[in-house]
C-alpha cells in the first residue's frame, strides 16, 4: 500500500517571497527617505550659511578681518627688520605667529559671540524656528557661514605678509607659512566654536560678550601662565604636561607653529614640551576637536532651549 504523495508547498514559497519583496520595498523606501531628509538638510544649511555670508560682507567684517590681519602682519615685518638667512625667517615667521596667539581669537570671539543670543533676542531665531527647518540645522548654517568669512579673512589677511616673506626668503619657506597659515585658520575656528557654544548659553548679547572677554583672557593669558606656575611648582610627568597643553588651543597652535618653524624654546609654556613628544598629527587633531566638541554642546544647548522655550 502506497503512501499518498504530499503537495509541494507552493502557496509557502509565494509567501516567503512576497514578503521578501515587502522587506526589500521598505529598505529602498527608507533609504530613499533617509537621502531626501539629507538632501533637505543640505539645502537648508547651505543657504543659512550663503545668507550669514552675505551678512559678514554687508557689515564689512570680512573687510575689517583682512585690514586687521594684513595691517598687523605689516607691523610685525616693520619691526622685525630683515635679517639674511633662515634665521632671519625663523623670527619674522615666529613673530607673526604670536601676533596670531593674540589677535586671531579676540576676533573670532568678538565675531561669533551674537551667533545665537542675536537672532533670539532680536526674535529671529524664532521666525526661522516657525519654517519647516530645525535649531540644529540653523546653528550649523550660521556657523558655517561664519567660519567661511573667519577663514576668509585670516587667509588673505596673512597672505600679504607671507607673499612678502617668501619673496624675500625664497619658496623654500612656503611650507612653513602653509603650516601657519592653516594652523592660524584653525584656531581661528576653534575660538569661533567656542563663541557659539557661549552664545547659546545666555540669554543677553552684552552677557555672551562678557562671556567671549572672558574666554579670551582665560585661554590667552591666564592659562599659561598658571601652567608655568604648576610646571615649576611640581614634578609632573610628560602625560601630564601634554594634557595641560592640550586643555588650550592657544597652547595646542604655538607647539605645532613653533615645532614647524624650529622654534620651540621661545613660545612661553611651549618651550616645556620638548619631552612631552607631541605629533603633528595629536596636535592637528586635538585642533580639529575643539572645533568640534564646542559646536557639538552647542547643538544640543539650542535644542534644548528650544524644548524649554515650547513647553
Amino acid at each position: 500500500m502506497t503512501e499518498p504523495q504530499s503537495d509541494p508547498q507552493t502557496d509557502g514559497g509565494a509567501t516567503v517571497t512576497a514578503a521578501t519583496a515587502t522587506n526589500s520595498e521598505s529598505e529602498s523606501a527608507t533609504a530613499s527617505g533617509l537621502r531626501t531628509r539629507a538632501a533637505l538638510a543640505t539645502r537648508q544649511v547651505g543657504s543659512l550659511a550663503a545668507t550669514e555670508i552675505r551678512l559678514g560682507l554687508r557689515r564689512r567684517w570680512a573687510v575689517i578681518l583682512v585690514g586687521l590681519f594684513a595691517a598687523f602682519g605689516m607691523l610685525v615685518l616693520t619691526f622685525a627688520g630683515s635679517a639674511p638667512g633662515p634665521a632671519g625667517f625663523e623670527r619674522t615667521a615666529a613673530s607673526l605667529a604670536m601676533l596670531a596667539v593674540y589677535v586671531v581669537p579676540l576676533t573670532a570671539l568678538a565675531y561669533g559671540y551674537d551667533a545665537v543670543v542675536g537672532p533670539a533676542e532680536s526674535g529671529w531665531m524664532e521666525v526661522l524656528s516657525a519654517l519647516p527647518v530645525t535649531r540644529t540645522r540653523i546653528l550649523a548654517g550660521t556657523a558655517l557661514g561664519r567660519g567661511v568669512v573667519l577663514v576668509g579673512g585670516v587667509a588673505l589677511g596673512f597672505l600679504i605678509p607671507g607673499g612678502i616673506l617668501v619673496s624675500e626668503y625664497g619658496p623654500s619657506t612656503v611650507p612653513a607659512l602653509a603650516t601657519l597659515l592653516l594652523a592660524a585658520a584653525a584656531l581661528g575656528l576653534a575660538f569661533l566654536a567656542v563663541a557659539v557654544a557661549l552664545s547659546t548659553l545666555v540669554r543677553e548679547k552684552t552677557h555672551a560678550l562678557g562671556a567671549a572677554l572672558l574666554a579670551w583672557v582665560w585661554f590667552v593669558l591666564v592659562h599659561d601662565l598658571l601652567a608655568l606656575g604648576v610646571v615649576a611648582a611640581f614634578d609632573l610627568s610628560a602625560g601630564a604636561v601634554t594634557a595641560l597643553v592640550l586643555a588650550n588651543p592657544t597652547s595646542v597652535y604655538r607647539v605645532l607653529v613653533l615645532g614647524e618653524l624650529g622654534a620651540g624654546g621661545t613660545g612661553g609654556f611651549a618651550s616645556v614640551l620638548s619631552a612631552a613628544g607631541l605629533s603633528t598629527g595629536l596636535l592637528a587633531v586635538t585642533l580639529a576637536a575643539w572645533v568640534a566638541v564646542p559646536l557639538v554642546a552647542a547643538a544640543v544647548l539650542v535644542r534644548w532651549r528650544g524644548t524649554i522655550a515650547a513647553t
